[in-house]
């Protein structure tokens, strides 16, 4: 069988080096192009010293796609630059996976109002599909256009979605409290992600504005099709890599904590990268991997129900899932190439 075609626009980061990690490994595809603006003429193994005798091929521009005939393209661009990729490149014969937050929320002025950045190209805002397959696989299977969820989303969207669907707590008064590796900042230097300032250190940061507060309530109002209001606060942790979240959620009737277990259990019976925990999991638990895993809890004292979630941010927080989204896509078992084992310790 021929294997699909696959470009990585933009590969200088953490995103990029991680779809080439796990890409590597895929049985259907090859990756035919990589390309970085910054360092084109000089090999992966350079930028990313890790992969020397793994992966040794030239950095392309991006004007060289065009000699290129792919099937899939992913864009591991900033947000903001990769609206204008899509908008040039629209109506290609190759399917796009954005791991940007550019076609993530709806509609375009909500957009322009969390990222201060005027949007170019409304049409994909509109065709865009979320990239989160516990949700919407059906419609990720037949995208064009396909907008990767954000790192912190994937979290707390995950642990939030079932009790939400099922009008179980209310929708008013979600908080949700998470913590991120440093990864999760990216790759270039700046004050936030110094080893000075991150060792021996932990911190709030974006309060009542981060980016992904309105991501989080977007999608679970489309979902629901309720209103939807989301208390959230972003940390940064001392670690490379993993996402924490603790949801808690008032619910509206009378709760049995196995009850709400079961709820989860069935929502998630057909998801092979969500894991139902008995104890609260920790980030090491999925370090290097596709899972999420999801520990239920209510207590009755305050009756509150507090949901943890754990992720590794690249992986299903970025690369990971864009790769479960493309399987769908291609019509491939979701777990092709993601059967990655934690690396704990």
């Amino acid at each position: 069988m021929t294997k699909k075609k696959i470009g990585i626009i933009g590969a200088t980061g953490y995103t990029g080096s991680e779809l080439v990690r796990i890409l590597k490994k895929h049985p259907e595809v090859d990756i035919e192009i990589i390309t970085s603006e910054s360092r084109s003429g000089e090999k992966f193994s350079e930028v990313h010293p890790f992969f020397q005798a793994i992966e040794e091929q030239k950095l392309k521009s991006l004007e060289e796609i065009d000699q290129y005939d792919l099937d899939l393209v992913f864009l591991a661009l900033p947000h903001g630059v990769s609206m204008n990729f899509v908008k040039e490149h629209a109506g290609k014969d190759f399917k796009i996976i954005d791991l940007s937050g550019d076609f993530r929320i709806k509609p375009k002025d909500v957009y322009e109002e969390w990222y201060n950045t005027e949007h170019v190209f409304s049409q994909g805002i509109e065709d865009a599909v979320f990239g989160s397959p516990e949700l919407f696989a059906d419609k990720i299977k037949t995208a064009g256009l396909v907008a990767n969820p954000g790192c912190y989303p994937t979290s707390a969207i995950l642990a939030s979605a079932p009790l939400l669907m099922a009008e179980y707590v209310d929708s008013k008064s979600i908080i949700i409290d998470s913590k991120s590796g440093v990864t999760g900042a990216g790759i270039k230097a700046k004050p936030t992600n110094l080893y000075s300032n991150v060792n021996d250190n932990f911190k709030a940061y974006g309060l009542k504005t981060h980016r992904h507060t309105i991501e989080i309530q977007n999608i679970l109002e489309k979902v629901t099709g309720n209103n939807v209001m989301v208390q959230f606060t972003p940390h940064l942790l001392p670690v490379d890599r993993g996402i924490l979240s603790t949801t808690y959620l008032r619910p509206l009737k009378k709760t049995d904590e196995n009850e709400l277990i079961n709820i989860y259990k069935e929502f998630y019976a057909d998801a092979p990268f969500v894991r139902i925990r008995e104890f609260p999991p920790a980030i090491k638990d999925v370090k290097g991997t596709n899972f999420c895993d999801i520990n239920i809890n209510h207590d009755p004292r305050t009756n509150m129900i507090i949901i943890i979630s754990v992720i590794d941010n690249l992986v299903k927080g970025a690369a990971g899932q864009a790769v479960q989204n493309m399987n769908l896509m291609f019509g491939w078992d979701e777990k092709t190439g993601l059967t990655q084992i934690p690396v704990n310790p």
